[in-house]
């Protein structure tokens, strides 16, 4: 029996999940696309993500749209996490596992199960960022009463994360 066992707010949770397309283009309209598709994989409205500095290489100005990004949370979060894996044949890379997060890309929409090619949107891959927590997190962000909360309770290990994918998503990570 392990400690998360014993204790259940040592136990860890999906916290968020964040899907990312960059368009990395001076074409506002790829931008627009990203933004079509994300709504499209997720029923939910994303948000533009805009160039920090400009680039003349890049045909960049600062502040031009370059992406688009949407978060979510709870079910939602849950359930593309769970198509995106999928679309991944439940395999992640030995990098995909960071400090609370697992991140992995999606090289083409049209891997995920039932969304067909669309010439509208053309080819487009994607970053999905899925974040997680333990319980007691909310101490350290509310606003009134806060506390501080241990890095000990804080991070979660490589192996928490790996024993919840496995268990709640059946992933493979390769080698």
């Amino acid at each position: 029996m392990n400690l998360a066992e014993e204790n259940i707010m040592r136990s860890i949770y999906l916290d968020k999940v964040v899907i990312n397309i960059g368009t990395g283009s001076a074409s506002e309209d790829a931008a627009d696309n990203a933004r079509l598709l994300i709504k499209k994989l997720t029923n939910h409205e994303a948000g533009y993500t805009f160039s920090k500095r400009r680039d003349p290489e890049l045909k960049l100005r600062k502040g031009q749209k370059i992406g688009a990004v949407a978060t979510l949370r709870k079910k939602d979060a849950y359930d593309l996490l769970k198509k995106a894996l999928d679309a991944n044949n439940n395999q992640l890379g030995s990098n995909a596992i960071s400090r609370n997060s697992v991140n992995f890309g999606v090289k083409e929409y049209i891997y995920f199960a039932g969304v067909k090619y669309d010439p509208k949107i053309g080819i487009l891959g994607m970053n999905i960022n899925a974040a997680f927590a333990r319980k007691g997190k909310r101490v350290e962000t509310r606003k009134r009463m806060r506390s501080k909360v241990p890095v000990r309770h804080r991070d979660i290990k490589r192996e928490e994360i790996l024993d919840y994918l496995q268990k709640h998503f059946n992933v493979k990570i390769d080698q």
